[in-house]
């Protein structure tokens, strides 16, 4: 088994691979301050969770948008399986090229999303990554990753709106029948949910516009099926295409 860890900022996202094929997905949290100790004892209950013995992992790749515990996340790896990950980043086979002004500063888990939407889907083409940020990248029309557009993620504004004011409240991710509400929890869930999938759809509009044709998109990430449903473009959702392209990277390289 192939384990990929996807750490991000608000979770480590873990998925473990027979082949290509993605036996179980798991989340855990991604405090900055975890040790390589607290994050080796929940991955070692999720593969127990899972029923998978530690033996048989015989390798992992790891991305991650937090630093400081990348390295915590990589020795918790080493600890309990015995493998050395692999960490994406500058000198990691990835198959696809980077045409942006300084290549190792874009987000590894933005490349491991494009390089499955490359190899899983078609090019060029719009992904779109939401996560505590929702990210649109553009694969141009020889696969390689031409540029990025970087908007607060859902959550996170959905945090800040109840964080930052006196009188709303946390509300779940489920539209309501209406897009204007009759009551104040009706209203939020218009706004989150309609609202970004109208940001989304202006989004892919100006895209396409600048690159002069109506190009296919593709949503992943965890809160991706919750708003790209609402969306009046046709979008591809596929939820783990981090951990794919994580898994599809480490066969590269190995």
């Amino acid at each position: 088994m192939i384990l990929a860890l996807d750490v991000g900022n608000t979770n480590i996202t873990i998925g473990g691979f027979e082949k290509d094929e993605l036996s179980f997905v798991a989340r855990i949290s991604a405090g900055k301050t975890q040790t390589s100790d607290e994050i080796a004892a929940k991955l070692t209950s999720i593969l127990s969770l899972y029923g998978v013995e530690k033996s048989s992992v015989t390798g992992a790749a790891v991305s991650s948008v937090v630093p400081p515990i990348t390295s915590a996340v990589v020795s918790a790896v080493k600890f309990v399986c015995g493998v050395d990950a692999l960490v994406v980043g500058p000198g990691v086979k990835t198959g696809i090229g980077i045409h942006c002004d300084n290549p190792a500063s874009v987000g590894s888990d933005l490349i491991c999303a494009c390089v499955a939407a490359r190899e899983l889907y078609s090019y060029p083409s719009i992904i779109i990554d939401m996560g505590t940020a929702t990210n649109m990248m553009l694969l141009d029309k020889n696969g390689a990753f031409a540029g990025v557009s970087i908007m607060p993620g859902v959550m996170l504004g959905l945090s800040a709106l109840a964080d930052g004011t006196a009188q709303l409240p946390h509300v779940s991710l489920d539209a309501p029948k209406t897009v204007i509400g009759k009551n104040t929890v009706d209203c939020i869930k218009s706004g989150v949910i309609y609202g970004n999938a109208s940001m989304i759809d202006g989004m892919i509009d100006r895209i396409c516009g600048e690159y002069d044709s109506l190009l296919p998109v593709y949503a992943t990430g965890s809160v991706a099926a919750s708003v790209v449903e609402h969306c009046r473009h046709d979008i591809v959702s596929d939820e783990h295409l981090v951990l794919r392209g994580l898994n599809m990277i480490y066969r590269k390289n190995h």
